[in-house]
């Protein structure tokens, strides 16, 4: 029933967020090039006067010729935003905005939020039936029962695109995969079970009416609303939708109701199921407690009284969440797919049915880390599948698509199924994916990572971030003051946060003896090294480092990112055998580029270069993609010639006689490596597609390219990540927001950066 977390943060970083920079979430990108004349002629007068003829013509060119086959309306009127209740079209906006987010974020679904000023029924579906020209399919939210009844069901007859109120089927859909499986496991079929739902709202009644699809018998489900049970004969509190689920059945309340019951699927309110009430269920219940954001009862509280119980809720910190991420995004994308008129049960049994199958299959490791490592495979705390699984985006719209097909609902009918799943994997970065993954991983795996500089603000916040989120424990290097300065950022306990303070730290003789010993040889004397330890952050914060007093380090926002190497060098080696070296990694929509060495070598050997080339391979391999290298010059194969290409060839030399396991090639100008039409002119290149890890020559090259892309290129930027060096250790640029040390952070800690 979630799409977010239980993530903590506080009110002003949730308002920094949304304000910072471009307010809100989303923008518009024009997706053809409008920097000239003719450009602007062709996509608009007289150019733009050819499709509309083509579309007066034959109106389904329109999704041939506009983005209509790829967008989405997410439109509300605030009338049930969240748990927050009637604040309005316009307060509803944020939550909009979101939703357009997450279809872009997981599906590749273009979607724009509308916000209607109307609580009439009426003004509502007229408004939104007028818009059928513009979008190939409308997600409703956020509006309250039972006016969302009465909305959907004339948009659907009225429009001939997909129309869906998610939180009613979304809920549904998701539940329904919880159910399917749940019952496999405890030996159950739908037929047969009895199943008891508490609610009666929106929610409510479309999972009762999904699960009654799927085959559960009309007698077998008893609905509960806040009267108590809904049955055949009862007027108060009734309408048509309650009507329709009532029940031929003497038991008359929620207690009543659950004696002997096989599945609770509560859509309800906080502590309204008691452990008292579990006791009288069947063996092995089936409890759906899916009130946000507390459930009607806690996973705990269920297990104490029935240790036999399989458990879902609503959200991310127990086992089994039922979140609408799972649905909404995928069902869409395999409705615009086949352009069809409307999504119907078929298709969401079939949603339900490809995430069921989805759990049973093999979990990927990366997927397991989201479970704390608790649920290695399909069983009672896997029943639903991780809503990061980058495989959602594969097998759900194709199932969707395929019963689009089959229900005769589908347009454009898809001949090459193989192909089009094929097309899903290529849509989305596997970035994002493991980036969320890595999140996840640090929550279930929480490392102590050391903020070297405690006293700037911009770092504060990022350790404040990196706790409240439950990524790890935050520890700071600073002066007496960094409690104070917590306490101004709002922090209630700031004393809970551990802060290592050079003047008065226990460890400092030892961290003096030790590095006096690394680097007397190299003309410090005693004192100095003593000075360096009291006065130095980043030398005391790369001791506290080695000395186990936590799992990685973030530094660099004061100082050059070459002055401050040199600092954390003094203390901390290379890993044995590797150079170290900083990957900038950019990030779109559906790529990744990794660009390497960015920050450490100047001007590398060959030998040098090859081992960036397989770091950085390592790194890319670590995050989702299959490294395809790139050295590259201004030079391809040899032209034009210059003095600067021998150690570009060696280096491919080197790598062929380590007989390494991933496509490389070289020298090679930016464009052949990323162009595929300049790359056919080289038909005998080793690269079978675009690069994605480019090796540059230099430091100069690689820093400058590095620096332009962040300023002025589309795509997110990680890093630099520094690779290579014996303890994991991170040091960003001084531009860094907070968000970017939290990042930083999460990958040093989690292995995949370092």
């Amino acid at each position: 029933m979630s799409e977010g977390s239980n993530v903590k943060f506080s009110e002003q970083e949730a308002l920094l967020f949304h304000s910072h920079g471009r307010p809100g979430k989303i923008e518009i990108v024009a997706s053809k090039p409008m920097a000239t004349q003719r450009d602007l002629s062709l996509a608009y007068s007289p150019g733009v006067a050819v499709p509309v003829r083509a579309i007066a013509d034959d109106p389904a060119t329109a999704y041939d010729y506009t983005a209509k086959g790829n967008l989405v309306a997410v439109i509300s009127n605030g009338t049930a935003i969240l748990g927050l209740g009637n604040l309005g079209a316009l307060a509803s906006k944020p939550v909009m905005e979101g939703k357009a987010v997450l279809f872009k974020r997981f599906a590749d679904v273009d979607s724009i939020d509308i916000e209607l000023d109307t609580e009439d029924p009426d003004a509502f579906i007229n408004a939104v039936a007028l818009m059928e020209p513009t979008f190939g399919g409308i997600n409703l939210e956020d509006i309250k029962a039972p006016e969302c009844f009465i909305i959907e069901q004339a948009l659907k007859e009225r429009m001939k695109i997909p129309v869906m109120h998610d939180d009613q089927h979304g809920t549904a859909i998701i539940s329904a995969a919880g159910l399917i499986n749940a019952c496999y496991l405890t030996g159950r079929e739908l037929k047969d079970v009895k199943v008891v739902v508490n609610g009666a709202g929106a929610a409510a009644i479309a999972c009762t009416a999904l699960i009654k699809a799927l085959g559960v018998p009309h007698d077998n489900v008893l609905m509960c609303d806040r009267t108590g049970v809904i049955y055949q004969g009862r007027e108060a509190g009734m309408d048509q939708w309650k009507s329709a689920h009532a029940a031929k059945t003497d038991r008359r309340t929620l207690t009543e109701a659950l004696d002997g019951a096989d599945i609770f699927l509560g859509l309800s309110a906080a502590g309204a199921l008691k452990p008292e009430m579990i006791m009288k269920m069947a063996p092995k219940p089936i409890i759906f407690a899916m009130a946000n954001p507390d459930p009607e009862i806690t996973p705990p509280e269920a297990k104490a009284a029935r240790p036999d119980a399989i458990i879902a809720t609503g959200r991310s910190d127990y086992p089994n969440q039922v979140n609408n991420v799972l649905g909404f995004p995928f069902i869409f994308r395999g409705a615009l797919d086949v352009r069809a008129t409307a999504i119907n049960d078929e298709m969401k049994i079939a949603a339900a049915q490809a995430l069921a199958d989805l759990a049973r299959q093999q979990v990927p490791e990366e997927v397991a880390l989201a479970y704390g490592g608790l649920a290695q495979s399909f069983g009672a705390d896997y029943i639903i599948p991780a809503p990061f699984d980058p495989r959602l985006m594969e097998i759900v719209p194709a199932a969707v698509a395929q019963a689009a097909m089959d229900s005769g609902v589908a347009q454009k009918p898809i001949l090459d199924m193989a192909a089009y799943r094929q097309s899903l994997k290529a849509r989305l970065n596997p970035t994002t994916s493991v980036l969320t993954l890595a999140y996840e991983g640090a929550k279930a795996h929480p490392k102590r990572v050391l903020f070297a500089e405690g006293e700037e603000e911009v770092v504060l916040r990022a350790a404040i971030q990196f706790r409240d989120g439950g990524y790890g424990i935050p520890v700071l290097v600073g002066r007496d003051d960094v409690h104070d300065r917590l306490r101004a950022l709002g922090v209630d306990d700031p004393e809970s946060f551990e802060v290592h303070n050079s003047v008065n730290s226990p460890l400092v003789p030892k961290m003096v003896d030790y590095l006096y010993e690394r680097l007397q040889r190299r003309g410090y004397l005693k004192r100095e090294i003593e000075r360096m330890v009291n006065r130095d952050r980043n030398i005391f914060g790369s001791l506290l480092l080695k000395m186990g007093e936590a799992d990685a380090m973030i530094t660099g926002t004061t100082r050059t990112y070459a002055q401050t190497m040199r600092e954390v060098r003094k203390v901390i080696d290379p890993r044995a055998g590797a150079t170290p070296f900083g990957i900038h990694v950019l990030v779109g929509q559906s790529h990744t580029v990794f660009m390497a060495d960015t920050t450490v070598n100047e001007r590398p050997s060959a030998a040098e270069l090859a081992d960036i080339a397989e770091g950085t391979a390592a790194v890319a391999r670590r995050m989702g993609h299959e490294p395809r290298v790139a050295f590259l010059s201004y030079s391809t194969f040899g032209n034009p010639p210059g003095n600067w290409l021998d150690n570009l060839r060696d280096a491919v030399a080197i790598l062929d006689a380590r007989g390494v396991s991933f496509e490389y090639e070289g020298e090679m100008a930016p464009d052949v490596a990323l162009n595929p039409k300049m790359m056919a002119k080289y038909p005998f290149s080793r690269l079978s597609g675009p690069a994605n890890v480019l090796v540059m020559p230099g430091l100069q090259s690689a820093n400058l390219s590095a620096k332009l892309l962040r300023e002025l290129g589309g795509d997110h930027v990680i890093g630099p990540m520094l690779v290579g060096m014996e303890k994991p250790v991170q040091v960003a640029t001084m531009a860094s927001t907070a968000s970017e040390l939290v990042t930083l952070a999460v990958l040093a800690a989690g292995g995949i950066a370092g």
